[in-house]
């Protein structure tokens, strides 16, 4: 379905100037001054404050009428609702013909993906390495690809997630070729040390590192060598934010996304941004004040525009990114639910991610969850460290390599290795790689487990790959000497179109069930995002949720057999604030009646039911 985007114009080509300029309010002038001064001091806040609200004036420059009507219209409780779910992909997993793979993209979503509302288009600059987030340029497209005038056209259909790469960026970078050139601009643009004694092994131990490469990358520059922070790897340079320079030129970055169609911005490894030595080196105060920064200076130009931060770290840590509810990230990647689901479907029991999930409340009117299951990247596991037990752990990577998978392994404080994900397609994690299960009971459990994060309070997203049920692709894993490649399979469009025509294949049947699930959801404001969320611990083998709608006026019982098993689940008038009538099954239309104490519904293995509360 088309997205209602809040803008129907493209911004103007170049600022208009004979308008009467941007005025900032004095509480957000005042909010502003605050972050500054905190990161740099009240004596450089005021110093550079002007220049903040000149980059501030550019952007609003290029906005056209239309779109200063929509910004005092917009209400940022209805930035999403139950219609909204987000595909992510990269921009080149569909190639072939003489289109360019971004006009190829956009052919296929016009076909085949009616459900989807926004496109997280991952990294689509030019970059030297990591699939596109070592980038080289933030403000150009990969030639490859396409062009910007290929990304106008999907924003006409979609809305767009972009990602701000901006903890570090590539080593074959005009910025940092201009710091070893010894360009005094740029001579503080990244975290460096002077000598790698600088680091010693107490403090090398306390930072959190996401990978097993060496932390510091030696470079030769004009004068001499330089020691740089590379977090990721040693082509990903760590930008310095002590300099406020760094931190206006990513403002500059961000408000040119904007200014060229995202209405989503995407926090790649936010939780890196602020290194300080003798420290963990993430969650820094700093990195939130940053963030916070960003959320002020976009609610006043662009307040149609929402914050991603992507914070794979323990689950009480990573929605600490939320802010107040108000201040920060209006969406956080809700990183402990695909390990949850996994586990969930492996044991055949849902109690632990029942627990979890019956935790997770309204965050405020204007912030929730982006509930996903997989993506480019692997199943995260440090967002369950604290929630499964080191033995779920190890199932769960038993289970992955049984299943033709891999896991990737990060140093802990201790030095020692640690599993930091798994690395595997959804398909073949559910399934296996040797099922002798009938093609129908593996899809009655692929889409068992895909809905789950579809009735979760958030806003649900879904990986390109997994729509159509794709496997292990183990070639590309040889190919590159990348785990993670072995879930970012590409497809030549007409070797796709052609799958999804036969209506007997295993894609055309799974992308036309979570097709179908999509197609009542968007119409159950029960689901909408702030809507409330009850999960009713009956019994272990159901996975069992009510949703209730903003207003009150509409419940569902999102009911999910998570084993092989026809199962029973009974429930009670204790359960729940209002006892219906009746209830109807939204995916069958089927309609029981509900009366006495409880109600039993009988779930066949793998069942997914969504039971309307009607009152007659």
């Amino acid at each position: 379905m088309k997205a209602p985007r809040f803008y129907l114009d493209a911004h103007l080509p170049e600022p208009d100037y004979t308008r009467p300029f941007l005025k900032v309010p004095a509480d957000k002038k005042k909010r502003i001054l605050e972050k500054l001064t905190f990161l740099y001091g009240k004596e450089k806040a005021e110093e550079w404050y002007p220049e903040v609200e000149r980059i501030m004036r550019v952007y609003y420059a290029h906005k056209t009428p239309e779109m200063l009507e929509n910004d005092a219209a917009f209400d940022p409780t209805q930035r999403f609702t139950e219609k909204d779910s987000i595909l992510i992909t990269y921009g080149d997993l569909i190639t072939g013909g003489k289109e360019k793979p971004l006009g190829i993209l956009r052919s296929i979503l016009e076909e085949r993906a009616k459900f989807i509302t926004t496109v997280h288009l991952l990294p689509f600059f030019p970059s030297s390495s990591d699939r596109g987030f070592s980038i080289v340029s933030y403000f150009s497209v990969d030639p490859n690809l396409g062009t910007w005038e290929d990304i106008e056209e999907l924003a006409k259909d979609f809305r767009l997630m972009f990602d701000g790469v901006i903890n570090h960026v590539s080593s074959k970078s005009k910025w940092f070729q201009e710091f070893l050139n010894g360009n005094p601009y740029y001579r503080d643009f990244f975290t460096q040390v002077s000598s790698v004694t600088d680091l010693d092994a107490e403090s090398l131990k306390r930072i959190l590192r996401p990978r097993t490469t060496p932390l510091l990358t030696e470079f030769e520059a004009i004068d001499g060598p330089r020691y740089i922070w590379t977090t990721f790897g040693p082509d990903q340079v760590d930008l310095n934010y002590r300099n406020v320079n760094v931190l206006l030129r990513v403002l500059d970055v961000l408000l040119f996304y904007v200014r060229r169609g995202a209405d989503i911005i995407r926090l790649d490894a936010v939780t890196y941004l602020w290194e300080e030595i003798g420290t963990a080196s993430v969650h820094m105060e700093q990195t939130h004040q940053i963030i916070q920064l960003f959320r002020l200076i976009l609610d006043v130009v662009a307040p149609e525009v929402a914050l991603l931060t992507e914070t794979n770290v323990p689950h009480k840590d990573n929605i600490k990114y939320f802010g107040d509810g108000t201040n920060e990230a209006q969406l956080v990647y809700n990183f402990a639910l695909p390990p949850l689901v996994l586990h969930t479907f492996y044991t055949e029991n849902c109690r632990k991610m029942s627990r979890w999930a019956s935790t997770l409340g309204l965050i405020s009117d204007t912030a929730t969850y982006f509930n996903f299951l997989d993506s480019h990247d692997g199943v995260g596991l440090m967002a369950v460290e604290d929630i499964l037990s080191k033995r779920d752990i190890g199932n769960l990577m038993r289970e992955t390599l049984e299943n033709g998978g891999m896991v990737s392994y990060r140093l802990d404080e201790r030095g020692n290795y640690r599993p930091y994900e798994l690395n595997i397609a959804w398909y073949s994690a559910i399934n296996g790689v040797e099922n002798n299960e009938s093609l129908d009971t593996q899809i009655d459990r692929f889409i068992a487990s895909r809905s789950i994060h579809m009735v979760l309070l958030g806003i649900p997203g879904s990986y390109l790959p997994s729509v159509i049920g794709t496997e292990n692709d183990v070639e590309a894993v040889l190919r590159t000497g990348q785990k993670r490649d072995i879930n970012r399979r590409t497809f030549d469009v007409d070797a796709l179109r052609k799958l999804l025509e036969d209506k007997s294949s295993r894609a055309h049947r799974i992308l036309a069930r979570l097709s179908r699930l999509w197609g009542v959801r968007v119409h159950c404001p029960a689901f909408h995002p702030q809507g409330k969320q009850d999960v009713v611990m009956r019994n272990d083998d159901v996975f069992s949720v009510i949703r209730t709608s903003p207003d009150g006026k509409q419940k569902i019982l999102a009911l999910t057999n998570v084993t092989n098993q026809t199962r029973h689940f009974r429930l009670e008038r204790d359960d729940v604030d209002y006892w219906p009538r009746a209830s109807e099954n939204l995916l069958t239309g089927e309609v029981a009646r509900v009366g006495g104490k409880s109600v039993d519904f009988e779930l066949k293995p793998y069942e997914v039911q969504w039971q309307l509360f009607l009152d007659e």
